[in-house]
């Protein structure tokens, strides 16, 4: 098809007005090369609708394949893991037929089958960035399981001093010190390298995470995660002597915490029982971190320049667990200041 040229309109985007088998249809965009690339898109999913001998899951494999050199490793894996559990009554379906009430259905029976608000969400993602390059006209709204709201367990300072006390000496006190004294990310801490300390700063620059086919080295989650930490002498002092002893020549390319994810989470659970302190998740860690820089009066902004946030998020949902803690501390004086007064009515 020759693409029409696009025409500006007053309010400064620009049209493209094309004719596919006798029905006319308008495609805009904020320049001229989107309008013409959306009317590309548009009138591609019609010869897909009339061609495609494609099924959903063949579909959703070339999309994959499209993306795999962009998207993360863990993105990508997340991906393939979608394509082979879930919606799973939609992957033998042509392309061509597949309906709004297909997609529901089998939502509906994700749900039923007991995977997670969030699973499903993440599933219909795919699905629907899938039909946006092979069927950009399909129009699908299905309704998506709510979800639930995160319960965040973050451990108070006493919990804190009995699980650091309790993995002294192990090769999983340095990780767990990383994560909730200086906010790191377990992909970060795994990623961290001997040539990253500089000039008493720790450079976070690169993560590890689960590909594929195994661990897989890239950079921080965002730009925002790219970041420099004055490193505290009792870590700096553990880095060293801890593996100065064990590992006597090393080498500045050499990972400074170069044990597993499972390792590291498994010992740490094995630590929080060895403490008597109920475990939470090893990234709740960050959120210790974060509350204890609240606590402390550190502006916003220095906070989420110090644990790599883009946005305020984690930190707010820090401070609705905060105030969860001091509401009865809150209460009480309350409660004191009222039946002071009730006694003199």
């Amino acid at each position: 098809m020759k693409t029409p040229k696009a025409k500006k309109l007053p309010s400064g985007n620009w049209r493209v007005q094309l004719q596919i088998e006798g029905k006319r249809y308008s495609c805009t965009g904020a320049t001229k090369k989107d309008a013409e690339n959306a009317a590309k898109r548009l009138y591609a999913g019609f010869q897909v609708e009339k061609k495609s001998v494609l099924t959903v899951g063949k579909a959703i494999d070339k999309y994959i394949d499209a993306k795999e050199k962009v998207l993360s490793p863990s993105t990508v894996r997340g991906y393939k893991t979608i394509r082979k559990n879930h919606l799973q009554s939609l992957m033998d379906i042509n392309l061509t037929e597949l309906t709004p009430l297909d997609i529901q259905q089998a939502i509906s029976a994700d749900q039923a089958s007991g995977k997670s608000a969030k699973t499903i969400k993440n599933a219909h993602g795919l699905l629907s960035a899938m039909l946006k390059e092979f069927r950009p006209n399909f129009i699908s709204n299905p309704k998506l399981p709510q979800k639930k709201p995160q319960e965040v367990r973050i451990f108070s300072e006493e919990e804190m001093k009995k699980v650091w006390a309790a993995s002294k000496g192990s090769p999983y006190e340095l990780p767990i010190l990383l994560a909730s004294w200086l906010g790191l990310r377990q992909s970060e801490i795994k990623g961290l390298k001997f040539s990253d300390i500089q000039d008493g700063r720790l450079h976070i620059q690169r993560a590890i995470v689960k590909g594929t086919n195994g661990p897989v080295e890239k950079g921080t989650k965002t730009v925002s995660g790219d970041r420099y930490i004055k490193l505290p002498e009792t870590i700096a002092h553990l880095i060293t002597d801890e593996y100065n002893h064990r590992f006597p020549k090393i080498n500045p390319t050499d990972y400074i915490c170069p044990m597993s994810a499972s390792a590291i989470y498994e010992n740490f659970i094995r630590i929080c029982e060895k403490a008597g302190v109920k475990p939470c998740r090893f990234h709740d860690l960050r959120h210790f971190a974060a509350s204890e820089a609240h606590s402390l009066g550190v502006p916003d902004k220095y906070a989420m320049r110090r644990m790599g946030h883009a946005t305020d998020n984690m930190l707010k949902t820090v401070y609705q667990h905060t105030m969860r803690d001091k509401e009865d501390q809150f209460a009480d004086v309350i409660d004191e200041h009222m039946e002071e007064l009730f006694k003199q009515s």
